[in-house]
């Protein structure tokens, strides 16, 4: 399963430089697609780790819950990667298996980026958030 991710990226890191140009709003190449698909995920990917940290400074004095958020983070990344190595297992080395599998990675990284931002907006005093008010 990880060698398929990593080869999907491999794939897609070759040809980066492809991508710098590129109109995705016009793409209309297997490769092409793939490579949007990849840049709409890593972007997805920056975002879910300056979420992340925003929720993990906010953690700072509260060395329980840094460690649970961890724990979290890294059971859902296993999570994602295994969700999305299967959603994509119809095309396993096919052209299209790359843009699958980032197209997959995208959706579930903004649905966690979702869940972390929202924990940045909790209420100080919300006993039903993880995550204290901002100060």
């Amino acid at each position: 399963m990880r060698i398929a991710i990593a080869a999907a990226a491999a794939l897609l890191l070759a040809s980066g430089a492809q991508a710098q140009g590129l109109d995705c709003s016009k793409a209309s190449t297997q490769t092409d697609m793939s490579l949007c698909a990849d840049q709409a995920y890593r972007k997805s990917d920056a975002a879910l780790n300056a979420a992340y940290k925003e929720v993990m400074a906010r953690l700072k004095d509260n060395r329980d819950a840094t460690t649970q958020l961890q724990a979290a983070q890294k059971a859902w990344l296993f999570f994602r990667d295994a969700e999305c190595a299967f959603s994509s297992g119809g095309t396993p080395g096919g052209s299209a298996y790359p843009m699958v599998l980032s197209i997959c990675l995208d959706k579930l990284t903004q649905a966690r980026t979702k869940t972390l931002r929202a924990y940045l907006e909790c209420k100080e005093g919300d006993m039903s958030c993880p995550v204290p008010g901002k100060q």
